[in-house]
């Protein structure tokens, strides 16, 4: 038996259920917030509540703890977005490391996409829990509506509304092998220093988000066009990463470029969104707090 908060031990049973989820709450929580720990906050707050009702009444162990966490994980966007509007520089998602935690890419991979992940801060909660528990996890309409306790039309809505905006906020992503032959691409021309194979890399219009945090010196705003981007990592290159080691990682589901020191320490994750055109989106995680899953 494990502790509850009242200092009551918890049946090994409802331990099991609980632990038998997990890995999912997780996921719902990360998806809704972009961050680890704060995913963490929830999922713990998830055990809690769990600890605190009564389990004879519960039929359905993992349908309650789902609605539980994304209850708590809609509250939590709240104060997340408040603590943005002062983060220094532009804000990305932490990234994961789904080579070590295969199960969090196991679903359906877009909605685990930093870049998706970026566009749904721009959504209402309720459209953003619908677009993660529909898309990510492959809810039913009404499996939806019991969670966010609503009408199944309304659920239907929430979620076509969160698609439509994200199908209008970025172009189409190319297949999984497109995309890891361009970020190998990117990879080389970083290792090498190659101007000129970035600009081939890069769309027309590609834009550049570095996330620093206040945490280390980067950009405080986005770059866009290719001119600017490739000065821009011309700049990065010579000035910062010299001697870093360039590799291929998991993050997200998808092939991310980790730049790193030669003791292995963590200095930049660089995730490519990639179109047909190129390169459309290079987020820049250079805020070491959001690194810390890939260090050596």
């Amino acid at each position: 038996m494990q502790p509850a908060a009242d200092g009551k031990a918890v049946p090994a049973d409802d331990v099991a259920e609980f632990q038998a989820v997990r890995g999912r709450l997780f996921g719902i929580a990360y998806r809704m917030l972009g961050s680890v720990g704060d995913a963490e906050d929830v999922v713990q707050d998830a055990w809690l509540r769990w600890q605190g009702t009564d389990r004879r009444k519960v039929d359905n162990p993992a349908a309650f703890l789902t609605t539980t966490t994304t209850r708590l994980a809609i509250n939590a966007v709240t104060t997340a977005r408040a603590r943005r509007e002062t983060y220094v520089g532009p804000w990305l998602p932490e990234p994961v490391d789904t080579a070590t935690d295969p199960a969090l890419g196991a679903e359906r991979a877009e909605a685990l996409d930093l870049a998706v992940l970026l566009l749904l801060e721009k959504l209402a909660p309720a459209e953003r829990a619908a677009y993660v528990l529909r898309e990510a996890f492959g809810y039913s309409h009404r499996q939806v509506a019991e969670v966010l306790e609503t009408s199944e039309a309304n659920a239907r809505q929430l979620a076509s509304r969160a698609r439509r905006h994200l199908a209008s906020a970025r172009s189409t992503p190319v297949g999984r092998a497109e995309h890891r032959r361009l970020v190998e691409a990117f990879l080389v021309a970083a290792r090498d220093g190659d101007l000129t194979a970035f600009e081939r890399l890069l769309a027309d219009d590609v834009v550049a988000r570095p996330d620093g945090g206040g945490r280390v010196h980067a950009s405080r705003k986005e770059l866009s066009g290719v001119t600017r981007v490739t000065t821009f990592l011309d700049n990065v290159l010579r000035k910062y990463w010299a001697s870093a080691v360039f590799r291929l990682v998991q993050a997200n589901g998808s092939e991310s470029v980790l730049v790193a020191a030669a003791d292995g320490t963590p200095q930049a994750l660089l995730a490519l969104e990639t179109t047909r055109r190129g390169v459309d989106r290079l987020l820049i995680v250079v805020n070491p707090d959001k690194l810390r899953q890939f260090a050596a």
